[in-house]
């Protein structure tokens, strides 16, 4: 267990250990205003910009709160030891050559090793990184340039990666950046707990992280708590969808990413909100900066295009957010103030009636922004500052700037290309409680992420996560009969069978049940390739005959009765995520779940309101809920039964390494579910 992150993020006094980089972060320092104590250490110099060099760690005038490591990675090692051993608050390590560069340096992960080690419970950022920029005391543990400036408040952003975060500190986008910090390889301190040190910090926001890999799960889950409970949002832009950014991340930064559709899954359960893309990130910041999560995912557009409001319409096709009609009331106002030729909707073009009319703008934008929208956006690209007069647009700004001050509405200004809203117009807009939005996707982004996170908010605290330690034995496969029987104990509905040895036993049983009859192969992996599956057997001599001609390939037969005729199937599995543990499935099954790739995944523990919305937003709900006359299917039983699913998964969750119910048949509504399938493989 490490110690407080305050001292070593806003620090008092700062030592910096070695040659160019270190002169670099006293430059940065002065130039940001830093007011504590700066002590340089180096074994031959006398001073470093006009401050008197110190020769080791027992020279120092007192212990650092926080010191840079600039120096080789065997020095480093030593330099870390004897700053734990003084009592200093922390260390950004600089060096690489670590655990990141393995592959080519065989001692890469035992210097790591010894790295955490000389640490002890003295926080260390890295190594492998450049450290932090704390724009809101002008600390600098940095050892280059950027393009920050100094903040009373604003977001904090995390990221594994330095050069991603030199990147994000270039930003012209007027968003307020109080901090700026990188992890590295994260081999004590983790992103998490970095974020959930600044979250603490009143003067910060929200917090953006860029996620090549988690560095724990409970440090997650009390990041999405602790965000929570301080009403300061988190989002994250997470990669490693492909296969070639998930084996970047493990050559960049040893971190294990993970699958990219449970992450998803995670972080929606924890309330943390997730982006796509650099530029999304960096407008949802804003959007959460100036009035946190969204209400709801109903929004508002207007612009003096009808060309601007079908690509906002057409933008939010794929997303969340709903362009909710107007209310009754907010017509007749709009009517009078834009005319009769203008089309009263949303999104709404108002043409260029009221173009440069600052009072009559303002009365339109004050009518739209009463309608109870969560966010209402009006689309304005500037024209160029070196060869345009913008005078008419900064009007239109003006309007909005007193609409949504009269009626107390969140509003954004959208810039349809993101070079179209000059830097000054974004600060000045930021200024006012306006977020100054560069790009319409990017804008919509940030709505449905600010929205989503608000919607999360709104429900109960989640149960903790499950973590358990996998066994380590072999794996295990159990008979079909034996995984159903182990469901059928936690509540799931299977068919009513028997397994037995012989081909005469098999028709005994199948007479005993009434036919028609299913006869299954036991011990086939693949009993449909095989052969060993036989459906809607009729008479006890199709039975025999049936189960004859599967002897070569069955250790035993299965017998059950037939199922109806469902209104779908479903698939309901179980794996084992490296990051999270054990997660479930559910999608289209059958023969549909490699054609439809329409699933949902669920962290677990879960409950019966989460399995139905994730059955909601499944492709195959429309099936489900009646599909053009058909009939609707029992959801309330499918629900049960996936509840029964997660249970088994959860009561088993050490040992459980595969599981694979495929097809759940959910029968008409009033007539349950029946699992016709079912796959679980153990470790013992």
């Amino acid at each position: 267990m490490t110690r407080s992150l305050d001292r070593l993020i806003r620090p008092r006094s700062i030592a910096v250990f070695g040659g160019k980089e270190a002169g670099r972060v006293v430059e940065q320092c002065d130039k940001m205003g830093f007011t504590g104590d700066i002590w340089p250490v180096h074994p031959s110099k006398d001073e470093i910009r006009g401050r008197k060099c110190y020769r080791s760690v027992a020279d120092l005038p007192g212990a650092p709160d926080a010191s840079f490591v600039g120096v080789n990675r065997q020095l480093t090692i030593e330099i870390i030891r004897d700053l734990a051993a003084r009592g200093a608050g922390g260390a950004v390590c600089y060096a690489s050559g670590f655990r990141e560069a393995v592959t080519e340096l065989a001692d890469g992960d035992d210097l790591q090793k010894a790295l955490v080690a000389a640490a002890g419970d003295m926080p260390i950022l890295g190594p492998n990184c450049y450290g932090f920029i704390n724009m809101l005391d002008g600390a600098l543990l940095w050892p280059d340039q950027h393009g920050m400036v100094r903040v009373e408040k604003g977001v904090a952003v995390l990221t594994q990666s330095s050069n991603i975060a030199c990147n994000v500190s270039m930003q012209m986008r007027g968003l307020p950046l109080a901090y700026i910090l990188t992890a590295g390889n994260q081999a004590q301190t983790g992103l998490c707990d970095l974020a959930c040190a600044v979250l603490e910090d009143p003067r910060v926001t929200a917090v953006g992280l860029h996620i090549e890999g988690f560095d724990s799960i409970e440090s997650l889950e009390r990041l999405g708590r602790r965000a929570r409970e301080l009403k300061k949002p988190v989002v994250t832009l997470k990669v490693g969808k492909s296969e070639q950014a998930q084996l970047a991340t493990v050559s960049h930064t040893a971190s294990l990413a993970g699958n990219d559709a449970v992450s998803s899954a995670l972080l929606a359960r924890l309330g943390i909100g997730r982006v796509q893309t650099l530029p999304e990130l960096l407008e949802t910041l804003k959007l959460l900066h100036l009035h946190g999560p969204l209400a709801s995912f109903d929004i508002s557009s207007m612009s003096c295009s009808g060309g601007e409001a079908s690509l906002m319409a057409d933008a939010g096709v794929k997303r969340k957010t709903v362009y909710r009609d107007l209310r009754e009331e907010q017509r007749q106002p709009l009517r009078e103030a834009l005319g009769q030729m203008v089309t009263i909707a949303n999104p709404l073009d108002y043409h260029t009636f009221v173009w440069g009319n600052r009072d009559k703008q303002t009365t339109a934008f004050t009518a739209m922004m009463q309608g109870g929208y969560a966010l209402n956006l009006i689309v304005l690209d500037f024209p160029r500052q070196d060869r345009c007069d913008a005078a008419d647009w900064v009007t239109t700004c003006h309007a909005v700037i007193d609409a949504s001050k009269a009626t107390g509405a969140v509003a954004g200004i959208v810039a349809s290309m993101g070079e179209n809203m000059p830097e000054e117009t974004a600060l000045m807009l930021m200024e006012n409680g306006i977020v100054p939005f560069m790009g319409i996707e990017e804008a919509l982004a940030a709505a449905e992420t600010a929205a989503t996170i608000g919607a999360t908010w709104e429900k109960p605290l989640p149960a903790s996560l499950l973590t358990v330690t996998a066994a380590d034995g072999e794996p295990v496969t159990l008979t079909e009969h034996e995984a159903k029987q182990a469901l059928a104990a936690h509540g799931l509905p299977v068919p009513e069978g028997r397994a037995v040895e012989t081909a005469d036993q098999a028709a005994e049983v199948a007479v005993a049940l009434g036919f028609p009859v299913v006869l299954k192969g036991l011990g086939v992996a693949h009993k449909t390739e095989a052969g060993a599956v036989k459906l809607n057997l009729q008479s006890r001599e199709a039975v025999l005959e049936a189960a004859r001609a599967m002897a070569g390939v069955a250790s035993g037969y299965l017998v059950e009765k037939m199922v109806g005729k469902p209104v779908a199937e479903l698939i309901v599995g179980a794996m084992r995520d490296p990051v999270a543990g054990p997660v479930l499935t559910i999608g289209a099954g059958g023969i549909l779940v490699e054609l439809l790739e329409d699933s949902a995944i669920l962290t677990l523990p879960t409950d019966e309101a989460a399995i139905r919305q994730a059955i909601s937003g499944l492709k195959i709900a429309k099936l489900l809920s009646g599909y053009r006359g058909t009939p609707a299917g029992d959801v309330d039983a499918l629900v049960a039964a996936v509840a029964s699913a997660a249970s088994y998964v959860v009561s088993n969750a050490s040992i459980v390494d595969e599981l694979d119910i495929n097809p759940i048949m959910v029968l008409p509504r009033g007539h349950g579910v029946v699992a016709a399938d079912a796959l679980i493989r153990l470790r013992k």
